[in-house]
């Protein structure tokens, strides 16, 4: 199956934004701890639990800090209640921006966002202003160097698999979010090892701004991300217009 861009803009986004995303121990630990409130302490029943636990040590965080967040979200031990929330708005160029954050303070985070967006050249939406433009599935990138692509791609879809593309080095597997962890365990299982496996929420359709308003969205999003309380941010932005920018740079 031949990929198309918005693969593209997918793996551009994630290059990009990915190093910005941060990956502090506070984070990991509030994942961990929203994890197991969710679906309870034990890695083996819990696929989410298991995989914040796997972001976790590596990012190098000890196992007792672990240990700790686990007992938190099943209430062994006393800690800071969270919610899970998403927050949907409005760029710089027409971009669409979906935010979801874990808080103990819903009210201190919606202040937060709404300042980031309003000191950025956004503006926060309404409840399903700009979620209906995404999909919600999960990804999983393998990487193509030395491995079969018909192999590869008969072992996702026999993990349970939606699609197979290809993009450039790089395998691109989709799911549905209730599959996700079973095909990530499929495929660890055939002896792949994923560069990163993420529900994410990818868009129908992108859009590219105007000169120069692309590298605005990307100072947005890593406000946004900077932010303790959140956990993702999604845009419909084509990153393409990154390259035309640089290329005529």
């Amino acid at each position: 199956m031949a990929g198309h861009s918005k693969w593209k803009t997918i793996k551009r986004k994630k290059a990009i934004t990915d190093n910005r995303r941060a990956s502090t121990w506070t984070k990991l630990i509030r994942e961990i701890t929203v994890a197991a409130k969710a679906g309870g302490g034990d890695p083996a029943s819990n696929a989410r639990l298991r995989k914040a636990i796997d972001d976790g040590k590596a990012g190098n965080m000890p196992a007792e800090n672990i240990e700790r967040a686990v007992k938190k979200g099943t209430g062994e031990l006393e800690g800071a209640s969270y919610e899970e929330v998403t927050y949907e708005g409005y760029g710089p160029g027409g971009t669409a921006l979906l935010i979801e954050a874990s808080t103990d303070n819903a009210n201190r985070t919606v202040a937060e966002i709404r300042h980031a967006f309003s000191r950025n050249g956004g503006n926060l939406g309404a409840t399903n202003s700009v979620a209906w433009m995404f999909d919600r599935k999960g990804q999983i990138i393998l990487p193509a160097s030395g491995a079969s692509e018909e192999k590869a791609m008969e072992d996702a879809l026999e993990s349970g698999a939606s699609d197979f593309v290809i993009d450039g080095d790089l395998f691109v597997v989709s799911t549905e979010p209730s599959d996700f962890h079973a095909v990530i365990d499929g495929l660890k299982a055939a002896g792949y090892a994923p560069e990163s496996a993420e529900i994410e929420m990818i868009p129908q359709n992108v859009v590219r701004p105007e000169p120069g308003e692309a590298q605005k969205v990307l100072k947005l999003i890593e406000v946004l991300e900077e932010l303790d309380d959140v956990s993702k941010v999604f845009t419909n932005l084509d990153v393409e217009a990154l390259d035309l920018e640089e290329a005529g740079a």
